[in-house]
């Protein structure tokens, strides 16, 4: 999100030079530190230990008292409990932490869910319009913008798509549909940032008009089966390895 630049480009700003999956597991990684730190100082160990130790004696209890359903329901209830009682106590290192990972998680979507439009790369984009709009719509480039495609095209199901090529920099483009104007900002850059994809209007001929940037592929040609990990996927996996680890490393229940 473009809003929390200012206040995390200082910080993260610089790592955006770094190939996109070194930099998503930097990221993880600290996130990862600063919730297990934060966790293990917000919390009572002695009694998160005692509880952890009480559920893997019940889960025992439980496994042998598979064929008396009876008293395993019972087992099964105060394991309930003490689970209820180790969240509560958690309770207060998440609420800690909730807030600053959030921010972070918005400024990652905010650089790393697409790729950047390069100076001279082809891109599109697309206007979608009102239910009954009809005719003709226009897109106005600003200087340094240059059209591949017509200027003027017809609105087919609501949509028309151009194509063009941009200068490095900012650019401020119009689409027109009769009297009606809205503009979108567009970034051309050689560095991992982009405008938001998308920008909505209400009230308007002109419901929203969309940047089809590509996805951001931060592992490159890797794939499972077509599908390419993307900045979130590879961030959870991480984070769970990390921690894991962390957890174990620094001693926390």
């Amino acid at each position: 999100m473009v809003f929390l630049d200012p206040v995390l480009n200082p910080v993260l700003g610089p790592f955006l030079n770094w190939n996109p999956a070194l930099l998503i597991l930097f990221v993880s990684l600290i996130i990862s530190l600063i919730i297990t730190v934060v966790y293990k100082f917000a919390t009572n160990q002695k009694e998160m230990k005692r509880l952890k130790e009480q559920q893997k004696e019940f889960q025992k209890s439980m496994k042998e008292l598979r064929h008396n359903p009876e008293e395993m329901m019972k087992i099964q209830k105060e394991a309930m409990k003490s689970n209820m009682d180790y969240m509560k106590h958690s309770l207060k290192s998440t609420l800690i932490t909730m807030l600053p990972i959030i921010l972070i998680f918005s400024w990652m979507a905010g650089h790393l869910s697409f790729e950047p439009i390069y100076p001279g790369e082809q891109y599109s984009m697309t206007a979608t319009f009102a239910k009954g709009v009809t005719g003709n719509a226009q897109l106005i480039p600003d200087k340094g913008t240059e059209l591949s495609s017509e200027a003027t095209q017809p609105i087919i199901n609501r949509e028309v798509t151009w194509r063009m090529k941009s200068t490095e920099g900012s650019h401020l483009l119009t689409v027109k549909s009769g009297e009606t104007e809205q503009q979108k900002k567009v970034l051309i850059t050689k560095e991992l940032a982009y405008e938001p994809q998308i920008s909505q209007f209400s009230n308007s001929d002109i419901e929203k008009v969309t940047v089809n940037y590509n996805k951001l592929k931060p592992l490159g040609g890797f794939h499972i089966l077509s599908w390419y990990p993307g900045w979130l996927a590879i961030y959870f996996i991480s984070s769970i390895a990390f921690s894991l680890g962390l957890r174990k490393l620094l001693k926390v229940y």
